[in-house]
């Protein structure tokens, strides 16, 4: 005789009527004690449909590449065209829920200018941010030896999505978005390891290698043709607890690093220091001071003697 399945039986706590109250009450309390934001029903942009909505602007941005394939030569410019005409109104939607959190009360027509400003000038920036991103594609394959085409570096570094989120993300932030930026960024730093704020300011030809690991902070400033390794984290003096908001968040509070220079895996950089062009930070190393151009910073060398 074939076992029988058992019959199916409810358990739950006793207290569970309890634990209900007992979480209804602490939501009382959080909402009443912090921002208007907190909790209340209001809308806020989706995460999950800007992973979507990034994913659809990587195709349009590399649609030989990125995109279906079924793509050619011949039919990407429509396709692009199609791809972004449908993205960037979804888009649109969701800078219009982070407008009506940012401003209460806004007018519908005055959301619609505003968000027109912001999608308008941010297509017209895509040709530019493609261009950036070729020059990062090329700075991959140029400075890694086990690359083996740019072709590859742009389909499986980690490192090259994050650049391409952060790309985008930056200029959003820039036109009137920082949550939708901010957004983006957390997408990529789920998706890489790589956790970039979408306000920092990177210049031309930026190369991560590996990348797993790396923070880059709010004011961070990176000039042109910078390699940093895994590992690195270019972060904000330590403040004191609670004081996060109690100055201006607009100060300098993270490193500026000059042209050419080269960070190596676990270098941790805090403050508003200047490293100056052409330096070589290496790895492990803390820093928390100026380094002039040219400049070697490392750890004394380890000591190597015969095993035995």
């Amino acid at each position: 005789m074939g076992r029988q399945q058992a019959a199916a039986v409810e358990i739950y706590p006793s207290n569970l009527d309890r634990v209900v109250a007992g979480l209804r009450e602490a939501r009382r309390e959080w909402r009443q004690g912090h921002d208007r934001h907190a909790e209340q029903g209001i809308e806020f942009p989706s995460r999950r449909v800007l992973a979507r909505l990034l994913r659809e602007l990587g195709t349009a941005l590399f649609p030989l590449r990125l995109g279906p394939p079924e793509l050619s030569t011949s039919n990407e410019n429509a396709w692009v065209e199609a791809t972004l005409e449908s993205t960037l109104s979804q888009l649109g939607a969701q800078i219009e829920l982070e407008l009506r959190i940012a401003h209460p009360g806004i007018s519908r027509i005055e959301e619609g200018y505003a968000v027109e400003h912001i999608l308008t000038d941010f297509a017209e920036s895509l040709p530019g941010i493609r261009r950036l991103l070729d020059a990062d594609v090329a700075a991959g394959y140029a400075n890694d030896p086990a690359a083996r085409s740019v072709d590859e570096v742009l389909l499986s570094y980690p490192s090259i999505a994050a650049i391409i989120h952060h790309r985008l993300a930056h200029r959003l932030h820039a036109l009137g978005a920082p949550l939708v930026a901010r957004v983006i960024a957390e997408v990529a730093h789920s998706e890489t390891g790589i956790d970039i704020h979408p306000a920092a300011k990177i210049g031309r030809s930026f190369f991560i290698d590996h990348g797993t690991g790396i923070v880059i902070g709010e004011t961070a400033a990176i000039g042109d043709r910078v390699r940093i390794y895994q590992g690195v984290t270019l972060g904000g003096a330590p403040v004191a607890a609670g004081a996060a908001h109690r100055s201006d968040t607009r100060t300098r509070r993270h490193p500026q690093i000059g042209d050419d220079v080269v960070i190596f895996p676990g270098a941790v950089l805090l403050g508003p220091i200047a490293v100056g062009a052409r330096s070589r930070i290496g790895g492990n190393v803390w820093l928390n001071h100026d380094v002039p151009e040219d400049s070697l910073v490392e750890l004394p060398a380890p000591v190597v003697r015969p095993a035995g």
